[in-house]
């Protein structure tokens, strides 16, 4: 098996993977179905063009690791930090890796044997093309008719770095946590619609304008429609909020039994809203949502939020670009420098007080512990 250059003697004894992925991103978006967005495009419309919690959650993760130091040779933590056509390589792999679950990234050749620059690709543009036995040998990059074929392993190099996350029925592609949060964002984009259609009706219940004469007669169609362009025109609508209601003989209003409290879907919102978060990995009360306060105070959250989430994202991330970019420039592996990390800089002052009055150990030993 090779991989990134490194050639393994067991080529024959790698299992047979399945053809054809079973995964569902594709570009382009399908039809909605009971209501949720269907396919990558829609989904991210759905949630990170339109719903402000999932797009806070992305960005607050994805610009994390893009901040996050790097250590490891110069040259490497320069085509990593580097920023290519207005895109932050590490930005643009985080937010691809939580909504699509897979990042592609270009190794481009400088035409003298190194590296010129590192670019991520739209992964929804990306399909593995697979051996006989289902390995990738190759993988194709599509935009509208065009086509580029990037070898998997090219002169023992890797022409592309494929990162994904586990996904349990799919052999080549990952799975990211739009599908996981759809439910929620479709939940929470109908509440704020409902609450939108509340406000531009001044946040009343619908009711029923009754005509009951008391002699039986009916109003004739004309009266009917003029009736109620009436009732459109004055009393509708947030303007009118609270406008007094003169009615004619005959005429009464007959408010329905749903009070606005009972229509208002702050509560559905909030409850998706952190669903949403949980998705994204993200503690609810970084994204300012009111009543969650499960951890002690902001800091804990934030600490949280980088333990659980962002850290082990960035020793994923690094850990293949490092072992891809070693593969062409012999630069060793890429690290995350969590000393210089703000948000972890208690626990960093914690453990070195620790070591510090350990009397029992060498001042070798110590700095060994502390990393240094």
């Amino acid at each position: 098996m090779k991989w990134f250059g490194r050639r393994s003697g067991r080529d024959g004894a790698r299992p047979v993977l399945a053809q054809g992925g079973a995964t569902l991103w594709r570009e382009g978006g399908g039809p909605a179905a009971g209501g949720w967005a269907q396919g990558y495009e829609a989904q991210v419309r759905a949630a990170y063009l339109t719903n402000p919690v999932a797009q806070r959650a992305v960005r607050i993760v994805a610009e994390g690791l893009a901040a996050i130091p790097v250590g490891g040779d110069a040259r490497a933590v320069a085509l990593v930090t580097a920023r290519l056509a207005g895109q932050e390589l590490l930005e643009s792999v985080g937010a691809q890796l939580l909504l699509h679950g897979n990042a592609y990234i270009q190794l481009i050749d400088d035409g003298a044997g190194g590296i010129g620059e590192l670019y991520a690709l739209r992964p929804e543009r990306v399909t593995v093309e697979a051996d006989a036995t289902g390995w990738p040998v190759a993988y194709r990059y599509r935009v509208g008719e065009r086509v580029m074929r990037i070898a998997a392993n090219d002169g023992e190099r890797p022409g592309l770095v494929h990162i994904r996350g586990f996904h349990p029925v799919d052999d080549h592609y990952g799975l990211g946590c739009l599908g996981a949060a759809a439910g929620a964002v479709a939940i929470h984009n109908e509440a704020a619609r409902w609450n939108k259609a509340l406000l531009d009706n001044a946040a009343r219940p619908s009711g029923a304008l009754v005509h009951d004469p008391g002699d039986g007669a009916v109003l004739s169609g004309e009266q009917f429609d003029r009736l109620r362009a009436q009732m459109d025109d004055a009393f509708a609508g947030a303007a009118n909020a609270g406008r007094p209601m003169l009615l004619d003989g005959g005429l009464k209003w007959q408010a329905m039994s749903l009070t606005p409290a009972d229509m208002d879907f702050v509560g559905l919102k909030g409850q998706a809203a952190r669903e949403i978060a949980l998705a994204f990995g993200v503690p609810p009360m970084l994204l300012g949502m009111p009543g969650d306060n499960t951890f002690a105070n902001y800091r804990e959250a934030n600490r949280a939020l980088w333990r659980q989430t962002i850290v082990p994202l960035a020793n994923r991330v690094l850990g293949a670009l490092g072992q891809g970019i070693d593969a062409w420039l012999g630069t060793g592996a890429l690290t995350t420098d969590l000393d210089r990390v703000p948000e972890l800089s208690d626990e960093r002052d914690q453990l070195w007080a620790r070591i510090g009055a350990a009397d029992f150990l060498s001042a070798e030993e110590k700095r060994a512990l502390v990393g240094m």
